[in-house]
């Protein structure tokens, strides 16, 4: 023996790893889990860079499309204090001691808010504008135009010269006191005003009219006009017309600018005292995130009102001010992610715990697929902790690999978003992946135990431990589900445990389940025993003897189920108000509108449009006046029977068309015209008769009924009457237009051919701009993909809790084939078998997902998330969950259809082995 030995510790080769030993032998199972993991640890990566990536698309999108006004942040200096030196005010005024200015203010802006160079602009400009005395402009109702003054840097860079050249001014040699200069207008003023090249316009003030001839060089074209160089001021780019203020009848006057050569600034103060001095920066977008979104907005409010205002002062413009009214479009984009946020964790909480369990279930998979093999070692003397540690290597050399692709995938996939978030869920992900394993074996193996005694949910009998862990998680989950009633999940921030309650309310029905499910199998079990066939009774007593461990199964179904239900909801709650709110903004599938009568020949050229089923037309006259001093409404004439069709597809404001006639058909002098209101102007005009005058004639009015909305105006004070009653009918100003499949090009080729100012809106248009806003659009995806992914992991649950019995299964066939049962009675054994707890999970799932909407939906508005308009209808109200009945049933339906089918595959598979394999010694049964 001892020579044995020498010749060992010489000679003999060195025993196999453990680890590169055991993923040889079993390949399957090891890829399996990797796939599973990278699977896995790519959904959690692509979780926070996807809520980043929305979030920043969204935020970049909300300050791109934000009007001039709304988003650029002015600089301006006021020169009105009479102790200023005369010259100390020309000089401020000089383009190159502007520039500096610019230069220094751009760099002390704050950190994250960089400034597009190519739509910010500097200059100077007269605050009022002043009036022109040629008598050849343009005077629409007898009063001169008044023409602004404004020297604003980068003209050439932003137009295109149409005619002329662009003014000139010799640097230091204009002044106050000059009485002549060039400008340029743009083609819009210039048509407007009837200017050309070489007009001289003489402005000045109401003292000094005509002191300064402005002469046109030149008439330039916009460059983007949409953007902040000419959208700031608009009247840079495009006239107006303005009203006289004061009592009598208002009289118009046109107002337009002219564009001065930045050196010829000075001559501003010969016309106005005291001119505005400006630096005006638009924002670049493309560098914001909303994870810095508050502490930009900390840092705007200190450049308006705080420490970076003294600096700016101090290092920039002297005496400067500095206005924006971006941080009001950066508080509206953080009210409306603090809505969104929530209901998208509500989500994220749901599939995680379905991940979560998953993993656990595929690491007790292959702890109960070792069992026999652990318990040996455990015999041979193998400790706790050596058996647990070799299975801990043994599993990260697989997960942490797989977890690690799993980042890689989602980084790669979606380039934008915060890494260390990432990694941390992909590193959780690998954590789950590496210790299910070890952590179920080494608690299974903790004693050595001669035979284990039956474990089944039906014998099983719960401890002291598990009856409290219970009853700890049924306070959580109530606690959170009354919280979110109470106060609702958008609050503005995240509640982690408001957004688990979905979560908390499937894992205490998942609890409550498995115990109340060995009571229907014991009664169901007893006829089954009196029947003559086996397969029943068989299937019945196998359903029972289901390992305890099914709890885990069970809570992944439930969970995914109600995580489906909930996510179901929500798209469905979305697209039902977007399909409402697009239904009262247009009031019908498209509407055609004129300030004035529209042609009547639109109506019959509407009407042969391919997909036109009815065409309503309607008289909207908005200056109905009810003489009690509290303004006026609108009044809408109809033709009843048309517009009661409309009302009643549409839901809005439905009535019988009987209530707009008078009774028996009376003539128009037989009483008062009959009219639904509504609320505020029934209120208003109460029981009585009401008599009006108005373009329709003089009538007399009662209500007859109430209605809330109405499709011509689904959110006005209205008066609804019968066109047909009133003494001069007029032609109707809107067409409500309905159709399925309506060929939406041919009608606006019609609007087109009738004439102008005639307006088309469509209902499908409205419909898509409510979702176009990459916020929306991107907490839709996240929520779709939350849904998707929570039924996929329910599958891979139903997959992994058939699996686990498959030996066992193998083994009773093979036996019972012994006493004589046939391969289809095998084959139906094992279905039926399958499906009580899958119908208990796709019951309860059902269930639980309806009460966790039913529960969590008063506390849930979805408004922020289905508008992309940051102010829908007030008739729309609060959007609300919405139980969707095909997420409720089509995962619970799916989840039986699935283990029949994995059961049929398996017991078809099972009945071909050969019985001398299952009935093998040592074979674990």
């Amino acid at each position: 023996m001892g020579d044995t030995g020498d010749v060992r510790k010489k000679g003999q080769k060195a025993v196999a790893p453990w680890v590169r030993t055991r993923l040889r032998s079993a390949p399957g199972p090891a890829v399996a889990l990797v796939l599973l993991v990278l699977l896995t640890s790519a959904l959690a990566a692509a979780f926070p860079r996807a809520v980043d990536t929305y979030e920043d698309r969204g935020l970049r999108h909300a300050v791109s499309t934000a009007s001039a006004h709304q988003s650029v942040v002015e600089l301006t200096t006021d020169l009105s204090d009479p102790e200023i030196d005369p010259s100390r005010r020309h000089e401020s005024a000089r383009p190159a001691l502007m520039a500096e200015q610019y230069g220094k203010a751009r760099g002390l802006l704050p950190d994250g808010l960089a400034a597009d160079a190519a739509q910010s602009a500097y200059g100077v400009r007269t605050i009022e504008p002043f009036i022109a005395d040629d008598p050849w402009l343009p005077r629409p109702d007898g009063l001169p135009p008044k023409f602004s003054l404004s020297s604003q840097s980068g003209l050439p860079e932003h137009s295109r010269l149409r005619e002329g050249r662009l003014p000139r001014a010799e640097a230091g040699t204009v002044t106050g006191r000059t009485r002549a200069v060039e400008a340029a207008v743009t083609a819009a003023t210039a048509k407007s005003l009837r200017l050309k090249v070489g007009s001289t316009v003489h402005v000045g003030s109401p003292l000094r009219r005509g002191a300064l001839a402005v002469t046109v060089t030149g008439i330039v074209e916009p460059r983007l006009p949409e953007l902040s160089y000419w959208s700031f001021e608009p009247l840079l780019r495009t006239p107006g017309l303005q009203f006289e203020p004061g009592g009598g009848e208002a009289k118009r006057y046109w107002v337009a600018a002219l564009l001065l050569a930045p050196d010829a600034a000075p001559v501003i103060f010969g016309v106005d005292p005291s001119p505005e001095l400006y630096w005006r920066f638009a924002p670049r977008a493309d560098g914001l995130t909303a994870a810095g979104l508050p502490g930009l907005r900390t840092r705007i409010a200190s450049l308006e009102h705080g420490p970076d205002l003294a600096r700016m002062r101090a290092e920039a413009v002297p005496d400067v001010s500095v206005d924006s009214r971006l941080d009001d479009v950066l508080a509206s984009f953080s009210g409306s992610l603090g809505a969104i946020d929530p209901v998208v964790a509500v989500g994220a909480f749901g599939v995680g715990t379905v991940a979560a369990v998953v993993l656990l279930m595929a690491g007790g998979l292959a702890a109960a697929r070792r069992s026999a093999e652990l318990a040996l070692l455990r015999s041979r003397g193998g400790s706790v902790r050596g058996i647990g540690g070799r299975l801990l290597a043994e599993t990260a050399v697989l997960a942490v690999p797989a977890g690690a692709g799993g980042w890689a995938l989602a980084a790669l996939l979606l380039p934008e978003g915060r890494a260390l978030a990432a990694a941390l869920a992909s590193g959780a992900v690998a954590l789950i992946a590496c210790c299910a394993l070890p952590l179920r074996a080494v608690y299974v193996h903790r004693r050595l135990r001669v035979h284990g005694g039956r474990d089944d949910l039906v014998h099983a009998r719960p401890s002291r431990r598990r009856t409290v862990a219970e009853l700890t998680l049924l306070v959580l989950a109530a606690g959170a589900v009354a919280a979110l009633c109470r106060r609702g999940a958008g609050s503005g921030q995240v509640d982690q445990l408001i957004s688990a309650a979905p979560v908390l309310v499937g894992v205490i029905a998942a609890l409550v389940l498995v115990r109340l499910y060995p009571l229907p199998l014991r009664l169901a079990a007893r006829p089954m025993a009196r029947r003559r066939g086996a397969i029943g009774f068989l299937a019945l007593a196998r359903a029972g003897r289901s390992p305890a461990t099914a709890a885990l199964p069970l809570l992944a179904l439930l969970t995914a189920l109600t995580t489906a239900a909930f996510g179901g909801s929500v798209l469905a709650g979305i697209a039902d108000a977007r399909e409402r709110a697009s239904t009262l903004a247009v009031g019908a599938d498209a509407r055609i509108s004129g300030l004035k009568a529209l042609p009547p020949s639109l109506t019959g050229a509407v009407r042969e449009v391919a997909g036109v089923r009815e065409v309503t037309p309607v008289l909207i006259d908005h200056d109905l006046d009810l003489r009690d001093g509290q303004g006026s409404v609108t009044l809408v004439a109809v033709e009843p029977e048309s517009y009661a069709r409309l009302a009643r597809r549409t839901g809005l404001g439905a009535f019988p068309p009987e209530i707009l006639k008078r009774p028996g058909g009376s003539s128009a002098s037989a009483g008062p015209v009959r009219a639904i209101a509504s609320p505020s102007v029934a209120r208003r005009l109460g029981a009585g008769t009401t008599r009006f005058s108005s373009l329709a004639g003089d009538f007399d009015v009662r209500v007859s009924a109430q209605r809330p909305t109405t499709p011509a105006l689904p959110d006005e004070g209205f008066l609804l009457v019968n066109a047909a009653e009133l003494d001069r009918p007029p032609s109707p100003n809107t067409l409500l237009v309905t159709g399925d499949g309506m060929n939406t090009a041919a009608v606006s080729a019609a609007v087109r051919e009738s004439g102008k100012d005639i307006d088309v809106k469509f209902r499908s248009e409205e419909r898509a701009a409510l979702a176009d806003s990459p916020l929306q659009a991107g907490a839709g995806r996240v929520c779709t993909a939350a849904v998707a992914a929570g039924a996929g992991y329910a599958v891979l649950a139903v997959l992994l809790s058939l699996l686990q019995t498959v030996p066992e299964r193998r083994a009773l066939l093979a036996r019972l084939r012994t006493m004589g049962l046939t391969r289809a009675q095998g084959r139906r054994l094992l279905v039926v078998e399958s499906l009580p707890q899958a119908l208990l999970a796709a019951f309860g799932g059902a269930l639980v997902g309806w009460a966790a909407i039913r529960l969590l939906g008063p506390g849930l508005d979805l408004a922020e998330l289905a508008m992309a308009a940051p102010q829908p209808l007030d008739a729309l109200g609060p959007v609300r969950l919405r139980t969707d009945p095909w997420s409720l049933l089509l995962p619970a339906c799916a989840v039986v259809a699935i283990a029949a089918a994995v059961a049929t595959v398996q017991a078809w598979w099972t009945t071909r082995l050969r019985t001398t394999t299952e009935l093998r010694a040592g074979d674990a049964t």
